[in-house]
């Protein structure tokens, strides 16, 4: 198994660390123990950057997955923003390393082929992989992932603009990251 793990982000080497453990982790648990992966770290900046450029949505998401075409043993590239799960973790409660575990799980299974938002089936099979891997994933069996009461009034009341109830789309062509 070969994991690469960089970071991008200033404060970033911490959850670098985690993520290659989690990573090695996740992977064993999956059965995936002869895969390659690469992991980046970033910040909000860079991961609005990459989104706009390869989904063309001009807004930092919390993970993006870049999957290799192909049968080998390298899976992909997952990137990671640092500074959304930071931001999301106190808004819900969780600690940052819960929330990166939840990140690089559903980054992981986007590179596995699992998409939520191919039907409800396909959301439901990947909710019960992520739950399986970190115990509450990010994606509910709808392919939605549900916000608590408390944090939609809060974002209401703010006056901010709806969003997306799903945070994170991973979904890529088999294009390679730059």
């Amino acid at each position: 198994m070969k994991v690469e793990v960089r970071s991008e982000h200033a404060r970033g080497a911490a959850a670098a660390r985690r993520m290659r453990s989690r990573a090695r982790a996740f992977l064993a648990a999956l059965g995936r123990e002869g895969a390659e992966l690469s992991v980046l770290i970033v910040g909000d900046a860079a991961m609005r950057r990459l989104n706009r450029a390869w989904r063309g949505k001009d807004r930092a998401t919390d993970v993006l997955s870049f999957p290799v075409a192909g049968s080998g043993a390298l899976l992909g590239d997952v990137v990671i923003s640092l500074d959304t799960a930071r931001r999301v973790a106190r808004e819900e409660r969780r600690t940052l390393g819960a929330e990166l575990d939840r990140y690089l799980a559903h980054g992981i299974l986007h590179l596995l082929g699992h998409d939520h938002e191919a039907s409800p089936a396909a959301a439901r099979r990947m909710a019960r992989a992520e739950d399986a891997l970190v115990g509450e994933g990010m994606v509910r069996g709808t392919g939605v992932r549900p916000f608590d009461s408390a944090t939609l009034s809060r974002r209401y009341a703010q006056g901010e603009r709806r969003r997306s109830r799903t945070r994170t789309t991973s979904r890529t062509s088999s294009r390679s990251a730059p």
